[in-house]
């Protein structure tokens, strides 16, 4: 079964132009994504999930399918291992010619190129940060709001060893903390944890 997929890219335009191509390519049945600017294509996801061997997928246009290169090469090659052959229109691609494997081959390989440089770039800007001192990560030690709560622990346990009115869950309720994380505060504060 031939399927469609339409996409706008921002709200004033229509999908007249990529419906009519699509009809007269002779496709089954179009899935039309009409909200522009979303992360999320819902139209597209339920279309992806249906696709089955020997379906064919046919947009007019590469940039409706995928927002970058690395995402479009997901999903051709997402398609590509569910045996669903790739159209696209305007682009003259074909997966199921060897012309059209071969620029797909390309965007593959241009999609490997971006993340590498990705890559290269993350790491020339962490070694520049080492060498003017800094450090990522998180800061050691407990946040401001932690803290207050590491101390509210110390003396909520302190008031459960002397008046044995609670229990420790009851103390991890008051202090709004698992067990665990008590005890972790506790410990962070020099306290020394009897009975666990």
């Amino acid at each position: 079964m031939k399927y469609g997929y339409a996409r706008v890219s921002r709200p004033n335009q229509n999908l007249d132009l990529q419906l009519d191509a699509l009809r007269n390519y002779g496709v089954d049945y179009i899935f039309e994504e009409k909200i522009s600017g979303v992360k999320k294509r819902p139209e597209l996801e339920k279309l992806l999930s249906i696709l089955k061997k020997g379906d064919i997928l046919v947009i007019w246009k590469l940039d409706r399918l995928g927002r970058s290169l690395r995402d479009l090469v997901f999903i051709v090659d997402s398609l590509h291992k569910k045996e669903v052959d790739f159209r696209s229109l305007k682009d003259g691609i074909n997966t199921n010619t060897p012309i059209g494997r071969c620029y797909f081959g390309i965007f593959a390989s241009l999609a490997e190129l971006e993340r590498e440089f990705t890559i290269e770039r993350t790491n020339a800007g962490l070694e520049a940060a080492r060498e003017r001192g800094r450090v990522g990560g998180r800061p050691c030690g407990l946040s401001k709001t932690a803290l207050l709560k590491a101390k509210l622990a110390v003396i909520e346990y302190n008031k459960y060893l002397q008046l044995k009115d609670r229990t420790i869950n009851d103390v991890c309720i008051i202090v709004g903390v698992s067990k665990a994380t008590l005890y972790k505060y506790l410990k962070l504060q020099g306290i020394t944890i009897r009975n666990k």
